[in-house]
């Protein structure tokens, strides 16, 4: 799925704080450029890339708060993979050294036995200098990482991963939809879910408002192709869902305000809002948002965003709990 340049090596400095994204990640014009990914291992049902999907063996490491490692642990969720595939969870507060295991006991990783997700980094490539990034598979064995190249990482877990399905697991990448999903996720993928980085972390007006024009244009499309259809790709939840979704159930709670993504809410767009609902209530979705941890990062860690660190209380989140009436 070509959703970015995920194979390019990265090269550079940047701290690992909120600040990493003002400096090598902005082009000469203002825009913000997502760093690639570093590591692109595959892991495969037969072992024929070198690692063999097996039980017991990897640990996905998120955050609550990031989108790109939301959607891997609901795609994990909805296939029934979480005795196949370790979690670990990251505090949503970064300092300068970046992610770390806080919230375990000692702040340390039971597992891993590492305080900093940058030490599995290292200790995979010594010389790596670039952002440390969730979400990532680290094989337990050697402690080193697997991979971070995120859009890979959910396609595999639904076509590689298959033996240890759960029986009614849906098919999220079925063979007669891929063209349509990549297409419309590839989409996705710039105008939205890195386009409201593209907002957010704009540093000139120029910059800024190209990519909030190319924001709504997108959302207002979606807004058209869901209005006859459940999901994006007809009437089954596919692998593009859930890349939309993790940018949506953020939006009015960061995107609209933090990123200044602020044309109008979610809420505003009748059916973007019920579709979200509908995807928040189905069962692998809902229950992995965290609207604190979503908003304790965003608002304590962009301190060029947001000096002061002040987070928000609002929005009411009891709307997601009303029926969506797209069933």
């Amino acid at each position: 799925m070509p959703e970015h340049a995920s194979t390019q090596s990265q090269s550079g400095t940047a701290s690992q704080g909120g600040a990493a994204q003002f400096g090598r990640e902005t082009a000469a014009h203002g825009e913000f450029v997502r760093q690639a990914n570093r590591f692109t291992g595959r892991i495969t049902a037969d072992g024929s890339s070198g690692l063999l999907a097996e039980p017991g063996r990897y640990r996905l490491v998120w955050s609550r708060a990031c989108p790109w490692a939301h959607r891997s642990v609901i795609v994990r969720r909805l296939l029934g993979l979480e005795d196949a595939i370790s979690l670990a969870t990251v505090d949503p507060i970064r300092d300068e050294r970046g992610w770390r295991f806080t919230l375990d006991p000692d702040g340390r990783d039971p597992v891993l036995g590492v305080e900093f997700l940058a030490e599995a980094y290292h200790a995979t490539d010594p010389d790596f200098q670039g952002r440390v990034t969730v979400p990532c598979l680290v094989d337990e064995r050697t402690g080193q990482v697997v991979t971070n190249d995120y859009p890979q990482m959910t396609l595999d877990f639904s076509t590689q991963w298959r033996a240890f399905h759960r029986p009614d697991a849906p098919d999220l990448y079925p063979e007669d939809l891929r063209g349509e999903i990549d297409e419309v996720a590839d989409l996705v993928f710039h105008d939205v879910n890195n386009g409201v980085y593209k907002c957010g972390f704009a540093t000139s007006q120029e910059a800024y408002e190209a990519a909030y024009d190319r924001l709504f244009a997108r959302l207002d499309w979606l807004e058209d192709r869901l209005r006859d259809q459940r999901y994006l790709c007809g009437d089954r939840l596919t692998e593009a869902d859930v890349r939309l979704f993790t940018t949506l159930v953020r939006f009015d709670a960061v995107y609209h305000g933090h990123f200044k993504c602020n044309r109008n809410k979610l809420t505003e767009m009748p059916v973007l809002w019920a579709y979200a609902r509908d995807l928040y209530q189905t069962p692998g979705f809902g229950e992995t948002v965290d609207f604190d941890q979503i908003k304790r990062h965003y608002y304590a860690t962009h301190h060029k965003i947001n000096p002061t660190g002040v987070v928000p209380k609002g929005p009411d989140a009891s709307g997601w709990a009303v029926p969506s009436g797209r069933g």
